[in-house]
């Protein structure tokens, strides 16, 4: 995985384009130092040449053709001449002298490499350059020299050169997969951090390796980031939380004072019907702020200490039964599916809670005279349940937001709600580390809230 990520991040590919870019430049000052070198190791085998030339032709024009014959023949014995090639023919290509078996075919003038026929047994053939110089009266003379040793320099210097270029690709591929997989390690850490954040809570950080480096920088000033906002929003969601259970208790009482005089007896109809119209209003306000409440307890996940194996099942069938009242009101039919045992381990009456929500925002937001199905099931050993209608639905782009607190879509807000519902449901989702799911049911909406397995 992590390879892979390597091999198709923006790093490594920018480390290719570098080193393509240095491999073409390298490539070009090899290629000019091996050019260079094997032009100017034969310019020197040809200067040479040129000047022996110049010497037999000198002979030649002073003691005739039998005076260069003689040479020939006598610096075809001398050792000190091994490696100098010499040939003479006639203007019938018919050899008078020579130390080297000829080529089948000769120029009239000019500079020649080739071949010389007959080699050794086991052994390659020499490499003779030469010059052919064409004298008035049809004589040819080849004067050259056997470069098989420059012919196989140059070819070594080829090989290193290749070979050099080869081994600097080789080394800057290595050199820049390790670099981009330790970069996007790091970076693949970060996400890492940033998928558990946007998981569990702002509680996590990014791990620092200790190199000191620019990294570890990104990472402490991320990390000092993170504590900032967790600070602020820890300081709004307080303030949040101190206000509803500071205004609860004043409220409850006001409450009960209205309540009271609502009994009595000395207020006509209209009076008591304001008062009651009052009361209903403070209802209202006091379920939000016990929401609130319930919400930050969740959160905080002191819950966990009620943690238990219990059966989904049983508890869809009693919010099924507590709802079936609220659901013939509506004319909605609502049913549920599911028989044995679904186990799930968790706060019995959280996932109540939950499963509760859900069912009253299906009756309440689905078509009216519809169905409400509210299944629990065991798919491939995750416990699930699934609360299924067939009203308008959530459009897809809006079912992150309908977590928030406050959040509705009706954005009138004359009906009832307080918009806080499915903030409880991914608050319990969250400790539970559930899983929340939305699909269309074409028409209407899936709602699906994944468990993890027992013992997980």
């Amino acid at each position: 995985m992590l390879l892979t990520k390597t091999l198709t991040s923006s790093t490594f590919k920018l480390a290719l384009i570098a080193i393509g870019t240095f491999g073409v430049i390298v490539s070009a000052i090899f290629s000019y130092v091996y050019l260079s070198t094997s032009a100017y190791v034969r310019s020197r085998s040809d200067r040479a040449i040129m000047a022996e030339t110049m010497d037999l032709r000198g002979v030649y024009e002073q003691s005739g053709r039998e005076g260069l014959i003689a040479l020939i023949r006598q610096r075809a014995t001398d050792k000190a001449f091994a490696g100098h090639v010499y040939v003479l023919s006639d203007p019938s290509s018919a050899v008078l002298a020579a130390n080297l078996e000829p080529p089948t075919a000769m120029a009239a003038s000019g500079w020649t490499e080739f071949r010389a026929p007959g080699a050794p047994e086991g052994g390659s053939s020499p490499l003779v350059r030469g010059m052919i110089h064409t004298f008035p009266s049809g004589d040819r003379l080849l004067v050259g020299r056997d470069i098989s040793d420059l012919d196989l320099f140059t070819g070594q210097i080829k090989t290193a050169v290749i070979s050099g270029v080869a081994l600097i690709f080789v080394l800057a591929g290595v050199a820049s997969i390790l670099v981009t997989r330790r970069t996007v390690g790091r970076i693949e850490q970060i996400n890492a951090t940033s998928r558990a954040i946007m998981a569990s809570g702002l509680d996590k950080r990014i791990p620092l390796r200790g190199t000191h480096d620019e990294w570890d920088r990104v990472a402490e000033n991320l990390n000092l980031m993170l504590e900032r906002i967790e600070t602020l929003m820890g300081e709004v969601k307080q303030v949040s939380d101190n206000l509803a259970h500071d205004l609860r208790t004043p409220l409850t009482r006001m409450r009960g004072r209205l309540e009271k005089a609502y009994h009595s007896q000395r207020f006509d109809e209209d009076a008591q019907a304001l008062i009651g119209d009052t009361i209903a209003d403070l209802d209202a306000v006091l379920r939000i702020f016990s929401s609130i409440t319930r919400i930050a307890q969740i959160e905080t996940r002191v819950r966990k200490e009620a943690f238990r194996t219990v059966n989904l099942v049983e508890i869809a069938r009693e919010v099924v039964e507590l709802y079936d009242a609220a659901a013939e009101q509506t004319g909605s039919c609502l049913t549920m599916t599911g028989k044995g045992e679904v186990p799930a381990t968790g706060d019995r009456d959280l996932i109540f809670d939950a499963i509760a929500n859900l069912v009253d925002n299906a009756i309440k937001h689905g078509r009216a005279g519809g169905q409400v199905v509210v299944a629990s099931e065991t798919v491939n050993g995750i416990p699930l349940i699934s609360i299924t209608d067939n009203g308008p639905g959530i459009p897809p782009d809006l079912r992150d937001q309908v977590f928030k607190r406050f959040y509705r879509l009706e954005q009138s807000r004359y009906t009832p709600g307080n918009g806080l519902g499915l903030s409880l449901v991914a608050a319990v989702a969250r400790l539970h580390g559930a899983r929340i799911e939305m699909a269309d049911n074409s028409p209407g909406l899936q709602f699906k809230l994944w468990f993890p397995a027992p013992g997980t």
